[in-house]
Order: structure tokens, then C-alpha cells, then sequence
């Protein structure tokens, strides 16, 4: 983990029942872009340490929804999900594409419901 200078201390539970403190100048979450449509592999929601990739497989909706969503206030900024996604959909929020910046907001519209 990295760790970077003096920020907002922010404790999240990882999903072992340990809590990680993630020190952060600024918000970076992970964004899941335009190549998960219709793909929706969810390698990434195996590895997310705090599961904020949803819908999962055994969530209602999983079926009805064109893609997963990467919930931006609880994204830790670890990067795992980014390696292991096999359609390469998934990047910082920083380096989006501009041809799929609306899917910054589009990831944070869902959890908005």
C-alpha cells in the first residue's frame, strides 16, 4: 500500500475483518469504463479488498445491468481490480479515456439509487 503525505485519515474495513488507514490528499477512486458492457467479468469483484464493485453475480439486478460500477466513496484507490480485468475497462479516474468520461459519473449515478 502506498502511503502519501499528511491528508484526510480515512479507516475502511477490508473484507477479512481487518481495517486498513489510507492517508489521501485528494480522491482517486477506479473507474469501470465502456468495455464491460455486456461483458461483465467480475474478476475484479473477487479481488476488491473492500467490495465496492457491484452488482456481484448473487446480487439482484446483476442480470438487468449492462455493466458493473465501482462505488467512487468507497474505491481505496488499491488498483487491484484494474490488472486483473480481462477487457481492460477498468482505469483511474485520472487517466479515462476522454471518448468515455461520462462513465466517471455513470459509476457514481448507480450508487445514487
Amino acid at each position: 500500500m502506498r502511503v502519501e503525505p499528511a491528508g484526510t485519515r480515512d479507516l475502511r474495513p477490508l473484507r477479512r475483518g481487518t481495517v486498513v488507514e489510507c492517508v489521501k490528499e485528494e480522491a482517486v477512486t477506479y473507474v469501470i469504463n465502456e468495455p464491460c458492457i455486456g461483458v461483465k467479468d467480475t474478476s475484479c469483484v473477487e479481488v476488491c479488498p473492500v467490495d465496492c464493485i457491484h452488482p456481484t453475480k448473487e446480487e439482484e439486478g446483476f442480470e438487468a445491468a449492462e455493466q458493473l460500477y465501482i462505488n467512487p466513496d468507497e474505491c481505496i484507490d488499491c488498483g487491484a481490480c484494474e490488472s486483473v480485468c480481462p477487457v481492460n475497462a477498468i482505469t483511474s479516474d485520472a487517466e479515462v479515456p476522454e471518448k468515455w468520461r461520462s462513465f466517471i459519473q455513470k459509476n457514481a449515478d448507480y450508487y445514487k439509487k
